[in-house]
């Protein structure tokens, strides 16, 4: 089992958080991102390609618009990846490795 570092390292950003947290509940194009966060149109795009390069979000054209939604297999692949690594730590919570 491997835990997608990348995503997590992704996530861990307080703006992309909350993006994520946005298109869960629906696709949403920049600008209303901007509106939503308040950051800028530069920061919100610089966050949209980081989610896409790991992944997390997909851009479908609309028009002159470009909408983003959450792709919710990642999330899902993540949390059931953290899940087992929290199985195990149950299963071996009383294991320890002698020192030497």
């Amino acid at each position: 089992m491997s835990v997608r570092s990348d995503v997590l390292r992704v996530l861990a950003d307080p703006l992309r958080a909350q993006i994520v947290e946005l298109l869960a509940h629906e696709s949403l194009c920049t600008c209303h991102l901007v509106e939503e966060t308040g950051a800028s149109q530069t920061n919100v795009s610089n966050h949209l390609r980081l989610l896409r390069q790991a992944g997390l979000v997909s851009a479908e054209p609309a028009g002159r618009y470009t909408y983003y939604r959450l792709n919710a297999d990642v999330l899902k692949d993540l949390a059931a990846e953290l899940s087992g690594l929290a199985d195990i730590a149950d299963e071996r919570a009383d294991t320890r490795r002698p020192c030497s």
